[in-house]
Order: C-alpha cells, then structure tokens, then sequence
C-alpha cells in the first residue's frame, strides 16, 4: 500500500508518499481499499503539531480522519460486513490518506450506491459534526433561530441545511462571496462578517454555533436569549461570559456514529443535503490539499482522489 507519511511535526509541505505493508484487520476491524479521503482542519493541526498535547501520536504517521472504499477484509467478530461492501465513515484521527486502512466497523455506514466515493469521502466528519452540535448538544427545535459563524466551511455548510430540514430559522455569517451559496443551502439570512456587525443585525437567538472562536465567540454572547446556547466546535465557551448572558456553552469533539451516518448518507442520496466539493487532489497532493485548507476561506469540502493513485 502507499501512504503519505508525517515523520516530524511541521509545514505540511513536509509529508512524503511511501510504501508500507497492508495493515491487518483486528477482530472488531475491517481493512478498507481507500478510493477518496477528504480534508478537515484538525488534520493540518495536527500535522503542525499544535495538537500534541491532547492527541500524542507516535511518529511516523499517517494522518486523515475521513475515508470512503471498498472492503476488502473483516476481523473475526465483524458481522455487520463483509468483503466487497462500499463503505465511508469518520475513521478515527489517522489514517485515511493512504491507499488502505483499517476502521473499526463501527465507525462505518454503507455508502449509497448513488454517490460517487469522492463525495461519500466529503460527509463524515462535517456532517457528523454539523448534526452533533445541532441536535445533541444544542438541542435545535423548529420554530428556533440558529446563527452559524463561518457558514460556508465544510461543517458550517452541513449545519446551515441540517438546521434547516429541522424546521429553524437559519443566519449565516461569511464573506459576501459567501451570500448566494449559502442562500442556495437554505440560509433565511446572510451576513458579510467583513461589512456588517452581526450584533448589531440579531438579537434573541435560541442557538449559536461557532465554527470560528476568538472574538467571534466573545462577542455572539450578547445575541443570544436568556436560556439560549453556544455550542463551539474550537474553543471551550466562558462559563462566566454564559452565566453573565443567562446562556449555556459547550465545546465538544465529535464522535463516530456509523449508524448516524448511514442515515445522513441517505439524506445526501435523496438530495435533500448536498455538498460543495471545492477542490480534489492527488494522493501525493495531500501536503498541497492540507496547506489549502489551512489558508482558509474554503467553501465546502477538499477531497483527495486517492483512487487516481492506484490508477497511475
């Protein structure tokens, strides 16, 4: 198998495509023929090394969270699949860039026979996310308002559609490049982050999702209702900032959730959620793929069409 490889924390740029032995499916694992993996921030974080202290990864590694392929191999304990199953899940925090790799079944859902590995490879992790801080930690109801900071990223754009399908009014903040797509998603509002105060066009917001931190967070306190909440996928909310508005903040880290997945991949298949697919890369592109994304300002997903590699 071939795999881009991170042998010292640093710039991207530094990962090199080697060979390695296929890995070996445990008893709760499959081995999965990698078609298409898709780029998420966290992977360049961790990459630089700037996540060191709470993910402590051996040297060398290979890094990607999200992967789409075939099965080629199941552990002993695995019934739920099978050789030849299409498949695409949110890996693990390793992995995926790589013409193979081992998941655990769990984290997995069938791929529909409808979408293209490329776009199986871009749901998982964003998707899963997206539906995680709208529903389990924010609870979003229909009738309730919802306001996504950074609304055109990966996540951002699954949030602004899942929230959406369950019934709430949807504001999204981005750059004016921004407006027409995340109108075409769903968004009822849109604000340029770059012209306008977004404090100064809400008020009384049921949820506030924050893909961004920083002053972006400090400042969203002051728009949401009493009992409102600020849910926040980089950055722990201030528990003195929440109890000064009469609000709740959470932070989390999103989990794998196969059988979540299986029914967000249906939506995609049905057409009733989408994804933008910006850019697609080369295997041996990765470094390329990771330093986009860390320049920021992608609108939806960057995938890696590992399938290309074994094409060559």
């Amino acid at each position: 198998m071939k795999a881009m490889r991170v042998t010292a924390y640093g710039s991207p740029d530094q990962l090199r495509l080697v060979e390695l032995d296929d890995p070996v499916p445990g008893d709760n694992e499959v081995l999965i023929d990698v078609s298409a993996a898709s780029v998420n921030p966290i992977d360049w974080k961790i990459v630089s090394g700037a996540m060191q202290a709470f993910i402590p990864l051996p040297l060398p590694f290979t890094p990607g969270v999200d992967a789409a392929g075939t099965v080629i191999a199941v552990g002993r304990s695995v019934t739920t699949l099978k050789p030849g199953d299409e498949v695409m899940g949110f890996i693990g925090i390793v992995g995926a860039f790589a013409t193979r790799a081992v998941v655990e079944a769990a984290r997995l859902a069938r791929k529909p026979a409808s979408l293209a590995f490329t776009d199986a490879a871009a749901i998982p992790a964003a998707t899963l996310t997206a539906w995680q801080a709208l529903h389990e930690h924010g609870a979003l109801q229909a009738g309730q308002s919802v306001l996504i900071h950074g609304a055109a990223g990966g996540v951002g754009s699954a949030a602004v559609q899942l929230a959406k399908l369950a019934g709430a009014h949807v504001i999204g903040t981005g750059s004016a490049g921004n407006r027409d797509y995340l109108e075409s998603l769903g968004a009822d509002s849109f604000i340029d982050y770059r012209a306008e105060v977004f404090a100064e066009r809400v008020s009384r917001i049921d949820l506030v999702l924050d893909l961004i931190g920083g002053e972006t967070q400090e400042r969203s306190w002051s728009v949401l209702k009493p009992g409102g909440k600020l849910v926040s996928t980089v950055a722990r909310p201030s528990a003195a900032l929440a109890d000064a508005a009469q609000a709740t903040g959470k932070h989390f880290a999103t989990r794998a959730d196969g059988s979540r997945l299986e029914k967000l991949a249906e939506l995609h298949a049905s057409g009733d959620l989408r994804t933008h697919i910006e850019s697609v890369y080369a295997l041996s592109d990765v470094g390329q793929a990771l330093g986009h994304s860390k320049g920021g300002h992608v609108r939806g997903k960057i995938v890696v069409d590992v399938a290309q590699e074994t094409r060559a």
